[in-house]
């Protein structure tokens, strides 16, 4: 059942849980102005002292790159309360090929991340091809990437969005920079990013509450809202971000809550 009132005993329900995972693009910000409400929200969690964690599909910056964006933009985070898929690829990496190596076409956060995991960057004969997003995506790395995969690396994605919001609109994302590797190639992508359940057990674990317990908050129907629903948690789809009320109604799936914004929440 879907729930889309602002008051009553549907939203105490959900201010009485003990953990709040949150996606950040779309629902924490936009490019470089945080959303309505987002400030009271946040307090609010403090206040009331419950556990909470930015878990994005963002793999560009390092959890303390996060941290100091929301400062810039005015809004006090410890670093401990992010978990990326840069984080999740390079845990997922180091699990299954303890020591290994990866030619990455990605940003900072996802190769500094791969290095503290102990996986090494090699681009003549890498276990791994791993995408993620970034701005220094050319023609000669995907014709690298395809040669590598063709001899035998495994292709890998951060996470699974095929575009994210910015400033300037919607742009595309990892899993439209992975498409052509993969056509050329014939191999299918592993994505480590929601709504992969590594991830969301992962943020679970960090978190330190039982899925029951706690709700999961995004603005995509495919990623967030289906991540939430597969591991369990209550899911709050937030309008500020990629989707509009009238899509949720072409998915099979449905959030429990839908609201404006984070700021519904505290009001």
């Amino acid at each position: 059942m879907m729930h889309m009132d602002k008051g009553g005993r549907c939203m105490e329900n959900l201010r009485s849980k003990l953990g709040f995972i949150c996606d950040m693009d779309g629902v924490i910000y936009h490019g470089n102005r945080i959303l309505p409400g987002v400030k009271e929200f946040v307090a609010w969690l403090y206040d009331n002292d419950k556990e909470f964690l930015f878990l994005t599909n963002s793999s560009e910056r390092s959890p303390r790159e996060l941290q100091q964006k929301l400062a810039r933009m005015g809004l006090e985070v410890s670093e401990k309360h992010f978990y990326t898929s840069a984080l999740a690829t390079a845990k997922f990496i180091s699990n299954q090929a303890p020591g290994g190596s990866a030619y990455v076409i990605g940003a900072p956060g996802l190769v500094n991340a791969l290095y503290e995991a102990g996986i090494t960057m090699n681009d003549v004969n890498p276990d791994y091809v791993i995408v993620g997003e970034t701005s220094n995506y050319t023609y000669e790395s995907v014709l690298h990437a395809v040669k590598l995969v063709q001899n035998g690396a495994k292709l890998i994605g951060t996470n699974t969005d095929l575009t994210g919001p910015t400033e300037q609109g919607i742009m595309p994302a990892c899993r439209a920079w992975i498409a052509p590797i993969e056509l050329a190639t014939g191999r299918s992508a592993y994505f480590v990013g929601k709504p992969n359940p590594l991830m969301m057990r992962t943020g679970l674990k960090l978190l330190g509450v039982h899925s029951a317990d706690a709700v999961m908050i995004g603005d995509r129907m495919d990623t967030d809202i289906i991540a939430g629903i597969e591991t369990g948690l209550d899911t709050v789809l937030v309008l500020s971000g990629c989707t509009s009320r009238e899509e949720v109604g072409s998915f099979p799936y449905r959030p429990k809550y839908i609201l404006d914004g984070v700021g519904d929440i505290v009001k």
